[in-house]
């Protein structure tokens, strides 16, 4: 190999690695992303008609509101079992950003959760028969259920940028969990409010997790006691 082929190799390969990293800084938003609202993409939200905690705000905003404390604050990220099952505040995972959200709302998610597994344990295949509500509203693979059981269940298609609103919650597999963000990329996609361990809590993630993950499930939380029978 003469110098100026081992030259020009040498640049293509230097190219290609700061073309990697700068796709690796994007990615994870340390690059900072654009951001839009619903109004760029002509979307309207609509309201949960509910005010849970009677303080004049929609559920839906009031779940948006405590996702957004939740990224403000920064938990740190640690995965533990706490006596009485709640972490300290400055301490989270994934599903700590959920049950905080839903809190800010009026909504206690422990006690509807363990409430619904004690009303039917063969329904939660990660209990294991054994309920443990020191741990059990903060697993992924129950608030799965959960949500299949008592909210409204939506489209799993990011593209269907209509279907997707602030307040929402989605679900990757059965290992992570978010809350919508109200703010959209260049696409229309929402942004997304999660505990993933990653340089930002509120970001342009959803693209990036559903291919990473996949999406097992969309909701928006609008409870009905009420169970549906296919998911018994």
């Amino acid at each position: 190999m003469n110098k100026h082929t081992l030259n020009r190799l040498l640049a293509f390969l230097c190219v290609s690695a700061m073309v990697i990293v700068l796709w690796i800084l994007y990615l994870y938003n340390i690059i900072e992303h654009a951001s839009y609202t619903d109004a760029d993409f002509n979307l309207m939200f609509q309201p949960s008609g509910k005010d849970e905690n009677q303080n004049g705000v929609d559920d839906f905003l009031d779940i948006l509101a405590g996702a957004k404390l939740e990224a403000q604050r920064r938990p740190t990220y640690r995965s533990a079992y706490y006596a009485g099952g709640y972490p300290p505040e400055n301490e989270g995972v994934c599903t700590d950003v959920i049950w905080r959200s839903l809190a800010h709302a009026g909504y206690d998610l422990k006690e509807l959760v363990d409430r619904d597994i004690a009303a039917c344990v063969a329904c939660y295949p990660r209990v294991n028969g054994a309920p443990d509500p020191n741990i059990d509203f903060r697993r992924v693979p129950n608030l799965q259920v959960f949500l299949r059981r008592h909210a409204l269940s939506l489209t799993c298609d990011i593209n269907e940028i209509g279907q997707w609103q602030a307040g929402d919650i989605v679900v990757f597999a059965d290992s992570h969990i978010a809350i919508i963000s109200d703010q959209r990329n260049h696409n229309g996609i929402p942004f997304l409010i999660h505990n993933g361990n990653l340089p930002k809590m509120e970001e342009d993630g959803l693209w990036r997790e559903a291919f990473l993950k996949g999406i097992s499930g969309h909701y928006r939380f609008v409870y009905h006691e009420e169970v549906d029978e296919n998911n018994l």
